[in-house]
């Protein structure tokens, strides 16, 4: 009988065969990864040798990855994110050229954790760590196809000074993110912990929105995420109640923050007057629904006048936790995210709620794209 190749093996192979045309990755540590899996496995770690990846050159050092190394995961690389003078945080740069959607290689994967959301939807790591300051964990798992989670704001320790950018984890599923969840979320590393997510009763009382009031969201991209809460709504996981969802646009509020103005009066009200409006909203439903982003992937070139981030920011702002599990695709081919918000600190159970719903909504095809979206095969012409 052929010996059994170990996980990080498979995920060291596919790295060198898909990222050349990818390039979701700034640095692969072979030898380092397959020495981390030995040990971990002769120790009998919880993780026992699973393969991720770190988004960034510093991305090892975060608190998340140490807790995972911990615990028996292995870091296999450092994946990309923007390059310098990168005005748009939705591109990433790998080490040999810019990171490329692997569902549509003329579309960005978004970011800011870019290379993350690539190397898990293709099978490069089985999960990634990441860092959302505006959607930079949410935006490119909706462009890719993946579940991505932001924690609760302040929850795990973040060296962002703003107050914005918390922690979070990319995995192909929910149901995957919960080895992340046990080791990495406060109080549930201890063995004799519960399974993670919770069981939940079912429907969910939710509240749908599709635009938070403010946002212009692609026709097509509403349809698909609308599609999709109605067959929450028949598959009996959800229910949902006439409430409004109506929120003030935090883009101003948002800059004002990241740009060290936090007491800007006009920041403040907005600020004030949307945590008032979610507090009374997830005190009637616990579960509010909208798209992840107002728009498709954009190409290389740029997303013009769209904020991709337009649905997603008001939560960092908030600091509710946020995660995003694929909704379906639109008709070219391109991904969509189903944003799922609650209530600050209820982060193991949403991801209960976002394994209830990833149940009912068989919508993950299998990779590679059709022929006529997939990236190049590797050549020297990607080796820029």
């Amino acid at each position: 009988m052929a010996p059994t190749t170990s996980a990080v093996a498979r995920a060291l192979e596919r790295i060198e065969r898909l990222d050349p045309a990818l390039h979701a990755f700034i640095e692969v540590w072979p030898k380092t990864a397959l020495a981390r899996e030995r040990e971990a496995v002769a120790r009998r770690l919880p993780l026992g040798g699973l393969p991720f990846a770190v988004k960034g050159p510093s991305g090892i050092r975060s608190y998340a990855a140490r807790r995972l190394v911990a615990a028996g995961g292995v870091p296999v690389g450092a994946t990309s994110v923007p390059g310098p003078g990168t005005g748009w945080q939705t591109w990433g740069q790998g080490a040999h050229g810019r990171t490329v959607n692997p569902w549509r290689a003329d579309r960005t994967p978004g970011g800011s954790s870019a290379g993350a959301a690539v190397a898990v939807a293709v099978g490069m790591a089985e999960a990634a760590t990441g860092s959302d300051g505006a959607g930079s964990v949410r935006v490119p798992a909706a462009w890719c196809g993946v579940f991505g989670l932001k924690t609760t704001n302040g929850l795990l320790p973040s060296p962002d000074r703003t107050g914005l950018a918390s922690a979070g984890v990319l995995a192909r599923s929910a149901a995957a993110a919960e080895r992340y969840a046990r080791q990495v979320l406060p109080g549930y590393g201890a063995p004799a912990a519960p399974p993670l997510p919770l069981p939940l009763p079912l429907p969910l009382p939710a509240v749908y929105s599709e635009d938070l009031g403010f946002a212009e969201v692609d026709p097509e991209v509403a349809a698909v995420v609308r599609a999709a809460v109605d067959r929450l709504v028949a598959a009996g996981t959800v229910r949902l109640l006439e409430r409004d969802a109506a929120l003030l646009d935090p883009a101003g509020a948002w800059a004002a923050v990241r740009g060290g103005s936090p007491r800007a009066p006009e920041a403040v009200r907005v600020r004030r007057a949307n945590d008032d409006r979610l507090h009374a909203l997830l005190a009637a439903a616990p579960l509010l629904l909208t798209p992840t982003t107002p728009n498709r992937p954009h190409g290389h070139e740029g997303p013009g006048d769209v904020y991709s981030t337009a649905l997603t920011w008001a939560f960092n702002l908030s600091g509710h936790p946020a995660a995003s599990p694929p909704a379906g695709f639109t008709g070219d081919g391109c991904p969509v995210g189903l944003q799922l918000v609650t209530a600050r600190g209820a982060d193991v159970s949403l991801l209960g709620m976002a394994r209830a719903v990833e149940s009912a909504l068989p919508t993950v095809r299998p990779w590679p794209p059709p022929t006529e979206h997939r990236p190049p095969a590797r050549g020297p012409s990607w080796r820029r």
